[in-house]
């Protein structure tokens, strides 16, 4: 059997070959997105490594440091020592001390309870500078942070702490705090949580201070509202200042006595930073499935002869030993072709009961015995395959004949 060979405008390149436009094409949108990441991690890393620079150090004359605030306590005469270490923390703890924490987050759960332990019958001032709720609980037992920071900086104290009400509007906000000591003073209300408490000590002597947020402390800020004046009231109460810079390399922070699984390995932020990931991904897989219009056709870009659609197809069907599939096209094609030529219409070429009575009407015998070959069952093997194919074209030649 023959078929009618495919036409298509000739072209000297194949529809799959890949030129260098179109494989520009497909990838500046993922060469500019990562371009844009790229760019945006490296100012990123520059702002982080500039502007941060020693932050709350007082040793630091950057906008983000604290020499000013140490400045001035040295000129009222309260001396400032800083620590990285744990223990050198502890053994500065007493009555005549105030022990400032500049990060009290970064410490390990057992660094912060070995901490309290040492402060909490020292009889001097504990300071915590935006405590969360990982570490307040711990350092202020009976403190809890809200998670809702407050948006406001400049509040007015609403207290009636000294130290508050003599400096009056200061820049606290940050973390706010809620507590159920009886004897608290409980300062700068942002939405009625506070960002600034003072928690006296059970044993009577020495207090914990818990600010919200470190603004008060930095260079750039000592100078605005009552900044500065709150800063040095509660930083020089006593006639020393150690200032406790929690460090990383602290052999405490890697003691034996605690467990550290592995989601403590991780740094901080993990959890979002994945979750932004994922929400990137699905975005970019709902953006490369998406279908601009409906599909269309494709010219082939050479002609093919039908034989040789033909012959591939017949391999494919080979390979697949789809014997079934392959006798049902044969058999469909012929009851196709020979419909028209014995007066059948093609709505009724597959139908044995009108199809079989106009074959036998053109040609000599039982139109019935022609059913086995035209609607009969799949053939066993190739063998019977080709003898099949075979008396399928002498039935049409026959009946063209006549």
């Amino acid at each position: 059997m023959s078929e009618a060979p495919a036409t298509a405008t000739p072209t000297t390149t194949t529809s799959a070959a890949l030129t260098g436009r179109r494989v520009w094409t497909r990838a500046r949108g993922l060469a500019f997105a990562a371009v844009l990441i790229l760019a945006a991690a490296v100012a990123m890393a520059a702002v982080r490594s500039t502007s941060r620079h020693g932050d709350l150090d007082p040793r630091s004359a950057d906008p983000y440091g604290s020499r000013a605030v140490a400045q001035l306590l040295t000129e009222h005469g309260v001396s400032t020592r800083v620590v990285t270490t744990l223990g050198a923390a502890r053994a500065a703890a007493g009555p005549d001390s105030t022990l400032l924490v500049a990060v009290p987050d970064r410490l390990t759960h057992r660094q912060q309870e070995r901490l309290h332990a040492a402060t909490a019958s020292s009889g001097g001032r504990t300071v915590l500078v935006a405590a969360g709720s990982s570490s307040v609980e711990r350092l202020a037992p009976g403190v809890t942070a809200d998670p809702a920071t407050s948006l406001h900086s400049a509040l007015a104290p609403h207290c009636r702490l000294p130290e508050a009400r003599r400096a009056g509007s200061a820049d606290t906000g940050g973390v706010r705090y809620t507590t159920t000591h009886l004897g608290a003073d409980s300062c700068y209300p942002s939405e009625r949580l506070a960002t600034l408490l003072r928690v006296p000590a059970a044993s009577g002597s020495g207090d914990t201070v818990v600010l919200g947020a470190p603004d008060i402390l930095r260079n750039n800020r000592l100078d605005e509202q009552g900044n500065a004046s709150l800063a040095l009231q509660l930083l020089g109460s006593r006639p020393h200042l150690v200032w406790y810079l929690p460090s990383l390399s602290d052999a405490s922070a890697t003691g034996t006595g605690e467990r550290k699984d592995f989601l403590d390995l991780l740094p901080a932020g993990w959890l979002w930073a994945t979750l932004q990931l994922f929400v990137a991904a699905t975005l970019a897989a709902f953006w490369r499935a998406r279908r601009f219009g409906p599909l269309v056709a494709e010219r082939l870009p050479v002609a093919i002869r039908a034989s040789e659609t033909t012959e591939g197809r017949a391999r494919l069907y080979r390979k697949a030993d789809a014997r079934d599939r392959a006798v049902a096209v044969l058999r469909s094609t012929t009851r196709t072709r020979l419909a028209p030529l014995v007066g059948v219409p093609l709505t009724q070429a597959h139908t044995p009961e009108a199809l079989l009575p106009a074959l036998s009407a053109h040609l000599t015998g039982d139109g019935q015995a022609l059913h086995p070959l035209l609607f009969g069952p799949p053939p066993r093997d190739d063998a019977a395959l080709i003898a099949l194919t075979d008396q399928l074209d002498a039935l049409e030649r026959e009946v063209r004949r006549s």
